[in-house]
């Protein structure tokens, strides 16, 4: 029997994957005219969407409002137990209530309804029973058929759920479309996670907060290992008399000097003999992303920054990591 359990195990998983690949294949007869018609209905017409539901369809529900809210279609999750509880209050008369469930039949909801209609607020259902009391009840019907759950006793919620969250994220992208939503706005929702820091750091946000290691050319190789140390960046970057770069030193340089010593004695080398010239340079105005693109083209930690042919300091790699962007 313990043979047999790796591949009862794949087994199980692929066969999961292949139910909810067809359950979200069978939303394509979705995105049809109510679908349309509900999408233009939210973009032109409703405040918020008020998205609410029982049991698993409530935490679909929270899913959604998320993705919403994070692509600039204003929304709220509502669980429906609550609403008849208090919660009705959150709604606003130009909202619109998107009610999910699979069954279409739900006691709470049967409750619900019956007064967001009195209230005037248009109602929407993401249900897959489309005769359902739910689907009769509501302005639009996003109909999510689900032949079967991947469950082998077709109880749990799982390819149903699934169908719920890609017509959630289809409905939201539509919107999104509609809505010219761009890069710079989504950034604007994002400030403080990954995803935003790609879209609105820079590298002028990043590289005053390091020090500025530099030596002259002739620099002794002491001085040069002691402002690499001392700055903490593992490099320095090599000016001549004007102040123009000439080169950098980084670890990966003194690694070679003593692999392939230079024919002096280490007291008599100068920052020159041992520096890397033309070092890969960017602008303080240039994307912290496209800062680390060139690091993973160039195999390199660091970059220095230049602007105007002046040498305002050192971007890290460490930098970047820190800032959440690798």
């Amino acid at each position: 029997m313990m043979g047999d359990v790796p591949n009862m195990i794949r087994e199980a998983a692929l066969n999961t994957l292949s139910v909810e690949n067809v359950a979200i294949q069978n939303l394509r007869q979705t995105v049809n005219e109510t679908f349309v018609r509900l999408v233009k209905t939210i973009f032109e017409e409703t405040s918020r969407v008020v998205v609410s539901g029982i049991g698993k369809s409530a935490i679909v529900a929270q899913k959604i409002v998320s993705t919403l809210n994070s692509t600039g279609t204003p929304a709220m999750f509502m669980h429906a137990a609550d609403a008849v509880h208090g919660d009705l209050g959150m709604i606003q008369p130009k909202d619109l209530v998107l009610v999910i469930s699979k069954s279409g039949e739900t006691e709470e909801l049967k409750v619900l309804l019956p007064i967001v209609k009195s209230r005037g607020n248009k109602v929407a259902a993401m249900v897959a029973n489309a005769e359902s009391w739910l689907a009769v009840q509501s302005d639009f019907v996003l109909h999510t058929p689900v032949d079967k759950e991947a469950d082998p006793n077709n109880l749990a919620p799982t390819a149903s759920s699934t169908a719920q969250m890609a017509l959630g994220d289809a409905l939201a992208m539509a919107l999104l479309a509609l809505r010219g939503f761009t890069p710079e706005q989504f950034a604007g929702l994002h400030p403080g996670g990954s995803l935003g820091k790609q879209l609105y750091l820079r590298v002028c946000d990043i590289f005053p907060k390091n020090e500025k290691p530099f030596v002259t050319l002739d620099a002794p190789l002491h001085q040069a290992l002691l402002e690499m140390t001392s700055r903490r960046l593992g490099c320095t970057v090599v000016l001549d008399a004007t102040e123009n770069i000439r080169g950098i030193i980084t670890d990966g340089d003194l690694r070679r000097m003593l692999n392939n010593p230079p024919g002096k004695k280490i007291e008599e080398l100068r920052a020159a003999d041992v520096m890397t010239e033309a070092p890969k340079i960017i602008g303080p105005n240039a994307m912290a992303v496209d800062a680390l693109a060139m690091m993973r083209k160039h195999s390199i930690t660091q970059l220095v920054v230049v602007e105007d042919g002046t040498y305002l300091g050192i971007v890290h790699l460490h930098d970047l990591v820190r800032e959440g962007i690798v």
